[in-house]
């Protein structure tokens, strides 16, 4: 197992902790010299608080830890591709860069939608690697959706 993957399997299991309070399974961690220093799980529901993404949590926990806004020679692990909110937020943090699990076809701005990490009009531009674990993210989100389904289903 590789860095990527052994810090991606942390960012997992940040997801599973969102999946066992019912909440979409997303996970991140950021990285500094080879220690964790920020983790996050989704907790919007949880929370109600729109500002309550897996990012935004892990952020705020490394600036603390590095007694500072910059994230400069940070590496984030997310299982799932930044919204625009966290993708704003990874670039405004400068954060080296961000290996992703799995694609956001409906929301992601890491490529999917858009690109707010590599945009050359903003002054910071981060480092991209997808598919780490992807399959295992992903199918983390597929069993949450589908459980969501079967269980409204059920209601009905």
């Amino acid at each position: 197992m590789n860095q990527d993957e052994k810090y991606m399997r942390e960012a997992i299991r940040q997801a599973k902790k969102a999946y066992a309070l019912g909440e979409v399974p997303i996970g991140c961690v950021i990285v500094y010299e080879g220690k964790i220093i920020g983790r996050g799980y989704n907790r919007r529901t949880i929370d109600k608080n729109t500002l309550a993404h897996a990012e935004m949590i892990a952020i705020k926990k490394a600036s603390k830890a590095m007694d500072d806004w910059r994230l400069e020679e940070c590496t984030m692990y997310v299982t799932l591709e930044p919204c625009q909110m966290c993708s704003g937020a990874i670039v405004q943090s400068r954060m080296k860069k961000v290996v992703i699990g799995c694609m956001n076809p409906k929301a992601g701005c890491a490529g999917s939608i858009l690109n707010l990490l590599q945009m050359e009009e903003f002054n910071h531009q981060v480092e991209l690697e997808i598919g780490v674990l992807g399959e295992e993210c992903s199918n983390l989100m597929k069993s949450f959706f589908q459980e969501l389904r079967d269980k409204k289903r059920q209601e009905h």
